[in-house]
């Protein structure tokens, strides 16, 4: 079959987004030295966040092969394990261990999202190009990832800038979809026409639904939804190369295409050119596994905790302070169903904090969330939303994530309001927050392997020249499950 889809004459020309993404992935050069050290830390972060969900079982029930027994000898790895899969199976498993614990990092705007996702497509792909290909044939090297987690930062970020997909019920993994597309096409040697393809018939195939996300529906989806659409990525970049044509207005048809159909006419908008912007600012979530919108919450309330533990039972409200957007997804009040609604539960989580002085992935599990001092904070609890906190999100100078907690006691009495702005991985916090992210990936790895393959695995990000050259197979390699 040959991909004439676009090169027929009686069709359109292809949309100008599809063109502006593919000429991006085909032409950039990612080489911001800001980004490429940011890049290196979100790889080493993101491969941390994975082998800690390693550790839960309802993540690991979800790895391996469909259908059992259908490993491949030169397939992709999954770091933490000993599968060998097909790279869009590979692509799955790697990008639900990543996002599992909501732990990575995140991008905030008129969308949401959580751009390494997109490792998922890179490290699968990548990895099985090295084994396919075999010795002395073509190797990509972890420059090459680098570059590609640059490349897929940009499109979901900017992408996510100035289009609210879940103004309509779209789930931002959507634009995962997008961006693993049309990186995990350039890097199996697609050309600018099948990049183009691809990424059309990575729209078309809509948005997934935030249903899983909300109350009363809260479940484990949210967090393989984007492991889903990472493969997806994969299967369409895959197409791409075996012929499979495009169709060139799949965002502006009339009635038909992406726009009219899912964004009620609403055009998909570029709010800046692509660069390595989205890299550069991303956020980083380094002291606990808490939704971003709570970052600051959570920090106010540790801070309180020492004040506010001893005297729980004379607590008569809680005022929280946020952004309109945390009003939007994560105010929840009666009963909360899983872990999956309680780590997008604002309440929950400033409520751990204060009781606990610390916030684990544990404790959003069953066990903790059968303290019945919980819910007894939660009910003491009023969210309001801060005007100035809402401005200072949406200022592209600024891109704050301001909370603001103040606990007020029976006896008239009340701590102090403690209001932050910027979270601890915000890159106006970088000097602060990067040693303790090392620290984090050092917890994350020891929860899973001895000091020794600990240690290994730490120095593959020590020496930035030698792991820019490393080739993939052998980085991959590295994390394999030692049995």
């Amino acid at each position: 079959m040959q991909a004439a889809g676009f090169r027929d004459a009686t069709r359109p020309a292809p949309d100008a987004l599809l063109t502006a993404i593919a000429d991006y992935v085909s032409d950039f050069a990612a080489d911001s030295a800001e980004a490429r050290d940011t890049a290196r830390y979100c790889l080493m972060d993101s491969l941390g966040c994975a082998l800690l969900a390693l550790n839960f079982s309802a993540c690991v029930q979800r790895l391996g092969p469909i259908v059992r027994g259908a490993e491949l000898r030169d397939g992709a790895r999954v770091p933490g394990t000993g599968y060998v899969l097909d790279p869009v199976k590979a692509a799955f498993d790697i990008g639900t261990l990543i996002r599992w614990l909501d732990y990575n990092d995140t991008w905030l705007a008129a969308e949401w999202g959580h751009p390494s996702d997109n490792l998922g497509a890179i490290l699968a792909v990548a990895d099985w190009i090295c084994r396919r290909d075999g010795p002395g044939r073509r190797k990509l090297t972890m420059r090459d990832v680098l570059s590609a987690m640059i490349q897929a930062h940009e499109i979901q970020g900017v992408l996510a800038l100035e289009n609210a997909f879940n103004r309509v019920g779209l789930d931002h993994v959507l634009l995962v979809r997008i961006a693993s597309t049309a990186v995990a096409t350039k890097l199996l040697g697609g050309t600018r026409q099948q990049i183009v393809d691809a990424v059309s018939n990575a729209w078309l195939d809509g948005g997934a639904l935030r249903t899983y996300r909300h109350a009363p529906n809260t479940g484990p989806r949210k967090s393989w939804a984007a492991g889903d659409a990472t493969s997806r990525g994969v299967r369409h970049a895959l197409m791409a190369l075996a012929g499979e044509p495009g169709y060139p207005s799949a965002l502006t048809a009339p009635v038909w295409g992406f726009e009219d159909a899912l964004m009620r006419g609403a055009s998909i908008r570029l709010a800046r050119p692509f660069g390595s912007y989205v890299m550069e600012n991303v956020l980083f979530k380094i002291a606990f596994p808490a939704e971003f919108h709570a970052q600051t919450a959570v920090e106010a309330a540790l801070e309180l905790h020492p004040e506010v533990a001893p005297r729980l039972e004379e607590v008569e409200s809680i005022t929280l302070e946020t952004q309109e957007a945390a009003c939007r997804i994560i105010d929840k009040t009666g009963p909360l169903a899983n872990p999956a609604d309680r780590d997008h539960c604002l309440q929950y989580m400033v409520a751990v904090a204060l009781i606990h002085g610390e916030l684990t992935a544990e404790h959003y599990e069953d066990e903790a969330a059968a303290d019945p001092r919980i819910d007894a904070l939660r009910e003491r609890m009023i969210v309001v939303e801060n005007e100035t906190f809402t401005r200072d999100y949406f200022d592209p100078d600024k891109r704050a994530i301001g909370n603001a907690v103040q606990v007020r006691f029976a006896d008239g009495t009340s701590t102090r309001r403690v209001s932050i702005d910027y979270p601890l991985g915000h890159r106006r916090r970088r000097a602060e927050g990067i040693p303790l992210l090392v620290e984090k990936f050092r917890r994350n790895v020891r929860s899973r392997f001895d000091d020794e393959h600990a240690r290994a695995l730490e120095a593959l990000f020590d020496d930035v020249g030698r792991l820019e050259a490393m080739p993939v197979d052998e980085f991959m390699s590295a994390w394999i499950e030692r049995r």
